[in-house]
């Protein structure tokens, strides 16, 4: 009978345990105690460039997977229900964007020069970043009809963003050789160049109140650098080996550099204070494969490691709020090479 009681107080016991749930706590890296209820919303193939709609209850993003060959732009909702391809199928796309009001958003593609994906880069010349002058930005309706060419320059364009305000659009474009940032109104109206300095300038985000860019540029400086970027260049690509984060004005006056690590910093986005940016980089990578989310002030202090996953954290973007964050992770995924978003609490 003894035993019996003792059985009994055993299982109240354990039914009284909250346990965590499995979607929401093992997905969460020891020491990363500023994320918190992380959930995988997406379970399969490459998934990055993940970006919130205006109202924040949809997610934009670009996926290869299944009968995909090449990237493609899908949306789904906020708890990644109702994943559906939005872009054309055809050639490859990046970096769609909702526009304000959500029903209408814009993506680069390279569909109307050729319906295959295209070619890979050179991997002879080292690991290298094809910018494919066929690539130009569409808007379109939120379902992906209505499609609507905005750029028709002789190069890439690609790597829109959308301000906040819901007024411009930030962009890269080797229109001019070297890869520079240009903005032009949402219709495609206006464009006009930010950057002038020698190197690949791109990855660009406006600040929650639209009065600063920040972005990720290579600069090279020896005469060895220099003969590399412009032979790579001439032929639509780049080496990201080194990239560093810089902040400027939305009207391209006082750029201001942030990192100098001599590494590879990219996907900068500001927290909704103004005061800070996270970012994705391989800081602290040997060898140079291992990228974490890190925070630092817009000066340059203040630097904070945010993830501590050892395969790749990217591409975060915070809700206007400060309390959610979204962001790409190979962590715990199915097959090797997987990339998922992810969607966390944040604690500050």
């Amino acid at each position: 009978m003894k035993i019996i009681i003792f059985l009994t107080q055993i299982i109240v016991a354990l039914h009284s345990i909250t346990f965590p749930q499995k979607q929401n706590e093992t997905f969460i890296i020891e020491g990363e105690k500023h994320l918190t209820n992380l959930k995988m919303l997406s379970d399969v193939g490459e998934n990055a460039e993940a970006y919130l709609s205006f109202d924040e209850q949809k997610i934009i993003f670009q996926s290869t997977s299944g009968e995909i060959k090449c990237d493609q732009v899908f949306k789904m909702n906020i708890d990644g229900s109702n994943k559906e391809l939005i872009s054309t199928g055809k050639g490859r796309t990046t970096c769609s964007y909702f526009l304000p009001g959500d029903e209408k958003i814009i993506y680069a593609s390279t569909h109307l020069a050729d319906e295959n994906c295209p070619p890979p880069p050179d991997r002879s010349k080292g690991y290298v970043w094809k910018l494919y002058e066929t690539f130009d930005i569409f808007s379109a309706n939120a379902d992906g009809s209505e499609l609507h060419r905005l750029t028709s320059s002789n190069g890439y364009d690609a790597e829109a963003t959308v301000s906040p305000k819901g007024d411009k659009i930030v962009f890269t474009s080797t229109r001019d050789v070297d890869p520079e940032l240009y903005v032009m109104d949402i219709d495609g109206s206006n464009q006009k160049r930010l950057t002038f300095e020698k190197g690949y300038d791109g990855g660009a985000f406006f600040s929650l109140d639209g009065s600063k860019i920040v972005f990720r540029a290579s600069r090279p400086k020896t005469d060895e650098e220099l003969s590399d970027y412009e032979d790579l260049a001439m032929n639509g690509m780049f080496r990201p080996t080194t990239l560093e984060l810089y902040v400027m004005n939305s009207d391209g006056s006082n750029i201001q550099q942030i990192t100098n690590f001599g590494k590879a910093s990219f996907a900068p986005f500001f927290h909704p204070d103004g005061k800070r940016i996270i970012f994705s980089s391989n800081l602290k990578s040997e060898s140079g494969r291992n990228f974490d989310l890190y925070l630092i002030n817009i000066d340059g202090t203040g630097l904070k490691q945010i993830t501590f996953n050892e395969t790749f954290d990217g591409f975060p973007m915070f809700t206007r709020d400060g309390k959610h964050l979204v962001f790409c992770s190979n962590r715990f995924n199915k097959n090797e090479g997987d990339t998922n978003v992810f969607y966390a609490d944040w604690v500050d």
